[in-house]
């Protein structure tokens, strides 16, 4: 008899479903496409249990299959292997140092709706992939502190270079300055070459958006996760040391260019963590995520982890009933 089609959904934990053995994951997933991708539109995300995803070949076909179409990333914040196809590595970043609370590609015209992780081998301890679901910290941040990130939106600046961070090359996916100034120009991107050949971004976007499948109003940015204020202290004292306080590999400010203080950072990381839900990852894992809904971060960990990533089902902001006004040049 087959199993159920059900997740277990507990208060504090990610829902998780538990599959049956099975030989052939790609087929598997075709066969409950529909309803997996239910599921996430109702919970946010679910954790797949038991598919025992091992490689990368039978990662990609499972990617694939469950989505509507993979998406290439650009503007990346972070290093990654692209393994072809739409298919990557999770970003590289010091395993001692966790990635905060965010929405991937927040920052963008265009990103994806869904996020895919498929774990091949779960680290030692830590590592997990937390999630926070975005209208409830919304409405658990001060209403004063909403109203004007959603009258004047975000500004995320950031100083491409060699040294931390993805260079512009990865993040545009091009070496052809050319090529990154049109793109630059067609997403709102104000951008400036520096001496010694290294970029200077900077962009203004909502903080708040409506889900365009459900209507909810989503805390949907990288406002904490950007700032100078989550960097470690010692790191961020030596960047701005090695860069001075605008040479910051990347730094976030109110929509107006005001400053952000650490306290307001601080916060928003609070009401995070008090809505964080968890759970480590184990061999042949599969997250499905609705990346507009549900925030996530990945946790420091020790030992080996695998995690491969797709970033699935474009959509574009101006279909998000934005707050922000963004007029391409």
């Amino acid at each position: 008899m087959s199993r159920p089609l059900e997740p277990d959904v507990l208060l504090d934990r990610v829902p998780i479903l538990t599959t049956g053995p099975t030989d052939d994951p790609s087929r598997w997933a075709a066969e409950h496409r529909d309803k997996l991708r239910s599921l996430v539109t109702e919970h946010g995300a679910v954790l797949v249990r038991g598919l025992g995803l091992h490689d990368l070949s039978a990662t990609a076909s499972v990617f694939s299959r469950l989505a509507a179409g993979l998406m290439d990333e650009k503007e990346a914040f972070a290093a990654r292997r692209s393994y072809g196809n739409g298919v990557y590595s999770s970003s590289k970043w010091p395993p001692n140092q966790p990635m905060c609370m965010h929405h991937e590609l927040s920052y963008a015209l265009r990103f994806p709706s869904m996020l895919q992780f498929a774990c091949l081998s779960a680290p030692d301890s830590g590592g997990a992939t937390a999630l926070a679901d975005s209208p409830t910290v919304l409405d658990a941040l001060p209403g004063g502190l909403v109203e004007r990130f959603d009258r004047q939106g975000w500004l995320l600046t950031r100083n491409y270079n060699d040294d931390i961070g993805a260079s512009w090359a990865e993040a545009f996916g091009t070496d052809d300055r050319t090529a990154v100034e049109n793109y630059c120009r067609a997403a709102a991107i104000e951008f400036t070459w520096q001496p010694d050949g290294g970029l200077r971004t900077g962009q203004r976007r909502s903080a708040v958006i409506r889900h365009p499948l459900t209507g909810r109003r989503c805390w949907f940015n990288q406002i904490a996760f950007l700032s100078e204020w989550t960097l470690d202290p010692e790191i961020r004292e030596y960047l701005v040391d090695l860069y001075d306080a605008d040479g910051l590999p990347f730094n976030t400010r109110y929509g107006n260019g005001d400053a952000i203080s650490r306290e307001t950072v601080d916060l928003i990381n609070r009401v995070y963590e008090a809505n964080t839900v968890r759970e480590p990852w184990r061999d042949g894992d599969l997250l499905l995520v609705d990346n507009l809904r549900t925030a996530h971060s990945r946790e420091a960990y020790e030992g080996q982890r695998e995690v491969l990533v797709a970033l699935a089902d474009a959509v574009h902001l101006a279909d998000c009933s934005p707050t922000v006004e963004v007029i391409p040049s």
